[in-house]
């Protein structure tokens, strides 16, 4: 175990969610959870709807002092068209790596617009989106946009090779690959050994021996790389971790590694976005 700090009645959720939030395209949500005595419990992924991850968090998380919601989904979005300049930087690494990032904006129906589910799901939750704030508060209830494929060249260096992104998608049948498929559940289960997340591992490690995944299966692990990313923010070490951007114009948080940080920093500074290196605990 790794931890810099041991948490106690907080339960950090991950939620994969389906953007526009088509019935037959459901989410996927999970949970890692500290009691008082900073046990951990690992409530393993369930697909869900925008309405079924919000009866999930308000459930669970009234037991707790905190409560993090890591939303692989984009929060903040100001723009009309065309992208956030977080998603420019983002787009930086994903790109040379051979990956792909949906630029986010209001013109965007059923995903963006004035009435997409997003935003009457952050209205219910009724979250701070305040980041830094909800890396160090011991009570409260906190939202953070996060980005698996962001952060999975940060968790394994492999994958920041130029043209290495894993390709773990079953439904792009085209471009899956099975050996991706066991390296990104590989890459969780050591994280949530790593992090002391035995639950977390155990189930990582059953889906790595999955033969024919689904895309059901890949929606639930990239809903427990969320609640990864989400533990890493609260509890790892400073410098493992940045904030892309800001919550007036887009914003990101995402491990960071030795082999993702030169990009990014470059990226920030060339499209004039801010970058906030945790160099405190």
């Amino acid at each position: 175990m790794d931890f810099l700090k041991p948490q106690s009645s907080a339960v950090i959720f991950g939620f994969d969610s389906a953007w526009t939030d088509a019935p037959k395209a459901p989410g996927a949500i999970c949970a890692v959870a500290f009691d008082d005595q900073g046990q951990v419990q690992f409530h393993e992924p369930r697909l869900v709807s925008f309405a079924g991850a919000r009866t999930f968090i308000d459930a669970l998380r009234k037991d707790f002092a905190v409560s993090l919601v890591a939303l692989d989904q984009p929060t903040v979005v100001p723009n009309i068209s065309g992208s956030r300049p977080v998603d420019k930087v983002a787009a930086s690494l994903i790109s040379f790596i051979g990956g792909g990032v949906q630029p986010a904006n209001r013109s965007k129906i059923g995903m963006f617009c004035d009435d997409a589910p997003i935003w009457s799901f952050l209205s219910d939750l009724d979250a701070t989106e305040d980041p830094v704030q909800a890396r160090t508060a011991p009570a409260g209830h906190f939202l953070i946009e996060v980005f698996p494929a962001l952060a999975l060249p940060a968790f394994e260096d492999g994958f920041a090779e130029r043209l290495r992104a894993p390709k773990y998608n079953p439904k792009n049948v085209k471009k899956f690959r099975i050996d991706d498929w066991k390296a990104v559940t590989r890459v969780t289960q050591l994280n949530g050994e790593r992090l002391g997340v035995s639950g977390l591992a155990d189930w990582a490690r059953h889906m790595h021996d999955v033969a024919r995944p689904r895309k059901s299966d890949q929606d639930k692990l990239d809903a427990v790389i969320c609640a990864l990313i989400g533990l890493t923010w609260r509890a790892d070490h400073a410098a493992r971790s940045i904030m892309l951007g800001d919550v007036k114009n887009g914003y990101m948080i995402t491990p960071i590694s030795e082999s993702t940080r030169p990009r990014l920093e470059q990226a920030a500074i060339r499209h004039r976005v801010p970058i906030m290196l945790m160099l405190q605990a």
